[in-house]
């Protein structure tokens, strides 16, 4: 049958003569009709109770493959650099040591009051005040703030500064105060400043 004989039986059939409870008396161009359109109920009601949930899933699914990729590819990287993270972590501790071992005790705090004192006089300065200030504690470290007043030539006190700064325990030097010293033709001068030097803080570090 062609689709011109299909359409002009279409036109003939009178809807109201079909019988639903006799389904095989239907002519041929209604039951074609017909299937073609249960098919696509079947297919749209399938789609929105099973496929549908099933193409939800997928989409998760899919996403959970890309998050699982990006994790196994940043384990592969740091499994790749294993050795290399090591080899780091070992010469930061290494690094960590000699920092510390900079870090006088508090038994070594006199030896280094004499060093800034022999490095003084060696640079030729005369001592007005040298005395330990209270302590100040951090997380890590704990200050120990030293008042140094000292009185010479320009060139002396540039000396004196560089002579503490090269010391093998870190100094560190703070609020620099210059000023001549009172009196008739004197050419030297009074500096006061404030040396910082640490030790480690264990109590710190533990807490």
């Amino acid at each position: 049958m062609s689709l011109a004989d299909a359409l002009e039986s279409l036109k003939k059939v009178d809807l109201a003569d079909l019988d639903v409870n006799n389904l095989g008396s239907w002519p041929p161009v209604v039951k074609v009709i017909t299937a073609i359109l249960l098919l696509i109920v079947v297919l749209v009601l399938g789609y929105n109770f099973y496929l549908k949930d099933m193409e939800v899933q997928l989409d998760s699914a899919v996403a959970q493959e890309e998050t699982l990729k990006g994790q196994f590819s940043t384990k592969a990287f740091q499994a790749a650099n294993l050795e290399a993270y090591k080899a780091q972590m070992q010469e930061m501790e290494t690094s960590f040591g000699e920092l510390l071992r900079q870090l006088p005790s508090d038994t070594e705090v006199p030896g280094l009051l004499e060093d800034i004192t022999q490095t003084g006089l060696g640079s030729g300065l005369e001592f007005e005040e040298i005395r330990l200030l209270p302590e100040a504690a951090k997380q890590f470290y704990v200050e120990l703030p030293i008042q140094i007043v000292v009185v010479g030539s320009y060139h002396d006190l540039a000396t004196f500064v560089s002579g503490v700064s090269s010391l093998p325990r870190i100094v560190t030097l703070h609020d620099f105060a210059i000023k001549p010293v009172e009196g008739e033709g004197s050419s030297k001068l009074r500096m006061s400043i404030l040396a910082k030097t640490y030790r480690y803080n264990d109590e710190g570090l533990s807490k």
